[in-house]
């Protein structure tokens, strides 16, 4: 499916906005109650959350934060709890390409953090950018309601912890070469990578205060693309040019990795992913044209090619 090119040009949009906020954030200049920012981390960290990517995470935060109109306050949140969710996904990146983990030299198209500096350093920018990731969310000068801030809190550490992201990274370690039930990889994927995507567009909705009902349809959309979002990927993994994706590629059939993919065929995959987008669309129905680039946006995740 071809996407408009108006899409494109907004996520890229939305990408600078993402991270000129982060860079501004990574400026060197220690904030009230922080010490001393070591040059090497800051360098580290700056290596690997400015160095590119398409910022779909952030793009979705701020797009669903625009379905409910929100004033300019409002819009300066979304920002930062946009940058702030960059921030725990590139975290998540730079842990995953870890030799006891995924073992990755190549991520974006240049050597992984932990190979441009050293494994420790990387642990350890990680480890900075996930506890970053908190601060930008509870920063006063973020100018949200307490009781926002706090949801947001809640749902982004469920989201990236132990019930999620990280959860799920942890089941993805322990599958190798292990036959997985369809249910199992479901779980998985929708924990390691759905997660988040879920968050983004859940997210939105908190910052603008918008009605539980509201709250729950951008969930269950986030969902739905997270799903989609995988197949993409694993999809990709078999069949893109590793230069095209800027990492390797192969890597689930050689470490014995299950997914819906290899359990189904890349005929039944693609199937699939145009019954998720379907869903997708269907449930922003109430939001009108206000929901036209979450539409699109839902497509681009399903027919990306890196």
């Amino acid at each position: 499916m071809d996407l408009p090119f108006d899409f494109e040009s907004q996520l890229a949009a939305r990408a600078t906005l993402v991270e000129r906020r982060l860079a501004d954030r990574l400026d060197g200049t220690p904030r009230p109650g922080e010490i001393v920012l070591p040059p090497r981390i800051l360098s580290a960290m700056r290596y690997a959350l400015l160095g590119g990517g398409k910022r779909i995470r952030p793009f979705l935060v701020m797009e669903a934060a625009a379905l409910f109109m929100p004033d300019t306050d409002t819009e300066a949140a979304a920002l930062d709890v946009a940058a702030a969710l960059e921030c725990i996904h590139t975290y998540s990146l730079v842990h995953d390409d870890l030799p006891a983990m995924d073992d990755d030299a190549l991520r974006r198209g240049r050597p992984t953090l932990h190979i441009a500096y050293d494994e420790a350093t990387a642990i350890l920018a990680g480890d900075a950018l996930l506890t970053l990731a908190f601060d930008m969310v509870t920063d006063p000068s973020t100018n949200l309601a307490p009781e926002r801030s706090v949801a947001l809190v809640s749902a982004l550490s469920r989201a990236a912890g132990f019930g999620g992201m990280v959860g799920g990274q942890m089941i993805d370690l322990a599958s190798e070469n292990r036959h997985l039930s369809e249910e199992e990889i479901v779980t998985l994927q929708a924990m390691k990578t759905g997660a988040l995507l879920r968050f983004a567009c859940e997210a939105g909705a908190i910052v603008c205060g918008a009605t539980p009902d509201d709250r729950e349809r951008l969930s269950r959309f986030g969902e739905a693309i997270g799903l989609a979002f995988q197949l993409a990927d694993d999809l990709l993994d078999l069949t893109a040019d590793e230069a095209v994706m800027g990492k390797a590629t192969g890597k689930d059939a050689d470490r014995g990795k299950a997914t819906l993919v290899s359990l189904h065929g890349a005929e039944w995959a693609h199937t699939q992913l145009r019954g998720l987008v379907d869903a997708a669309v269907e449930l922003l129905e109430p939001f009108g044209d206000r929901a036209e680039l979450l539409r699109q946006a839902a497509g681009f995740i399903a027919n990306r090619r890196n």
